[in-house]
């Protein structure tokens, strides 16, 4: 009996050109076989006859090879709050601007499918982190993060005041407007912007990056990924907000505890070519390597 082949298509609608490259996506996948499924949320704008309907849940990559995901990182990220419970590896071709989460350019759209179709790809586990809330000794909220976790004031007349603690001991007080809690794969996005450094992905790291912080101790920190980063609000200070990819978010009230561990499920990624990170680096970020010889042959 021939194995029945499915693959989830989510599309950032709203960029020129997704509808006709979701289009050619799903042609091509019929083509080779293979049956596609879309969200219910994005259907009635692919125009696309025959292909099953699906309600955007954590349920809607369940089945499913793969996932395509048509647009930025954005898209991704929000395809990755459909598939990491199931495990489904996530393909990125880049609809938007840099792109880094993404494997494939428009460009390669009909090779990329044809190498789904021919199972030519492999598959990278990528570390998240679990977020905790507490407050009064109590649990309030919890989440989760492909990039990063950051905790950021509420308001933007007042700062942030807090304490960062690292495996259960205090690490420094800072008046900031923020902290960002990154994994290797978010050290190229906030935490970059921020000025935190960048970390290979095969690196297992967990990163700490203080919003400008008023004060003498505020350098980016790389800690183990075993370890649990903390951050205690102070109970004068003004509540903050929690922001998970900066997708979701959550309230966190004065003398609130926001915990950042090691994620209990990663996300997972197809990889069609076996492209070194520091090529990624250089392409994403157009940065200047005019003048490299490489190794002088002895």
């Amino acid at each position: 009996m021939t194995e029945k082949r499915s693959v989830l298509i989510v599309t950032h609608t709203g960029r020129p050109g997704a509808v006709r490259s979701a289009q050619l996506v799903l042609s091509r996948l019929g083509e080779a076989g293979i049956s596609a499924r879309v969200l219910d949320s994005e259907a009635e704008d692919l125009h696309c006859a025959g292909v099953d309907v699906t309600p955007a849940s954590d349920t809607a990559a369940e089945g499913a090879e793969m996932v395509i995901v048509l647009g930025g990182d954005g898209t991704l990220l929000r395809a990755a709050e459909l598939a990491r419970t199931c495990g489904t590896p996530l393909l990125g071709v880049n609809l938007g601007h840099v792109g880094f989460l993404a494997e494939a350019e428009r460009a390669d759209l009909a090779a990329t499918v044809d190498k789904v179709a021919s199972r030519a790809y492999d598959v990278e586990e990528r570390m998240t982190v679990d977020v905790v809330v507490r407050h009064n000794g109590g649990v309030t909220a919890t989440g989760w993060a492909l990039n990063e976790a950051s905790v950021e004031k509420a308001s933007r007349q007042r700062i942030l005041e807090l304490v960062a603690e690292i495996d259960g001991r205090p690490l420094s007080r800072w008046g900031c407007d923020g902290v960002v809690c990154a994994t290797p794969t978010g050290s190229t996005a906030y935490a970059f912007s921020a000025g935190g450094p960048v970390v290979w992905p095969e690196v297992e790291a967990l990163l700490v990056v203080p919003i400008s912080a008023h004060a003498l101790f505020a350098r980016p920190l790389v800690v183990s990924p075993h370890s649990v980063v903390a951050l205690e609000l102070l109970p004068a200070t003004s509540g903050g907000v929690l922001w998970c990819d900066g997708r979701r978010q959550i309230e966190v009230p004065p003398g609130g505890r926001v915990e950042v561990r090691r994620g209990a499920l990663p996300v997972r990624l197809a990889r069609l070519h076996q492209t070194p990170f520091t090529d990624r680096l250089v392409t994403k970020f157009g940065l200047p390597v005019a003048g490299w010889r490489g190794r002088v042959r002895d």
